[in-house]
């Protein structure tokens, strides 16, 4: 596919975004960032996403709410979990509520674990848009806006 895809990360630690950045900064992506569930849900609203990665415990609006939220508004977006917190019912509950596609524990290594996910989460709204023919132009899904140029 030679369309770039935009990957939203949400985490209110403003220094792991910006070495989650730092760190994909050659790799073929619109990359969007918020420190808040409520900031994610303003930039989902203008911009079409493709793939999610939220950290889990986050003030106010928590991981796995942003995460059901999302599952009902936008179900084409692939959905990644990234947290230090791993308890077992929290991760049972993002399995199952949100519908995550992946899970990576914090840390991580950037080549090894982070960049792999983020790439095949890419090839699996790639399946996902082929096989169900999700449309690409920006406006033509609901609350999405023109698509982030770098």
């Amino acid at each position: 596919m030679d369309e770039k895809r935009t990957i939203l990360f949400v985490d209110d630690e403003i220094r792991l975004l910006r070495s989650i950045e730092r760190g994909l900064i050659e790799q073929p992506y619109h990359l969007l960032f918020a420190e808040s569930g409520e900031q994610a849900l303003r930039l989902l609203a203008k911009h079409q996403v493709h793939v999610l990665v939220t950290d889990m415990r986050m003030p106010e609006m928590t991981g796995l709410e942003l995460l059901k939220v999302v599952k009902e508004r936008y179900p084409h977006i692939v959905r990644i979990v990234l947290s230090g917190y791993t308890q077992v019912s929290m991760l049972l509950a993002a399995i199952n509520q949100g519908e995550i596609f992946r899970f990576i524990t914090k840390p991580w290594r950037m080549e090894e674990d982070f960049i792999p996910a983020i790439r095949e989460a890419v090839e699996q709204y790639n399946r996902q848009a082929e096989r169900n023919k999700v449309p690409e132009p920006a406006g033509s899904m609901p609350g999405a806006g023109p698509e982030v140029k770098a």
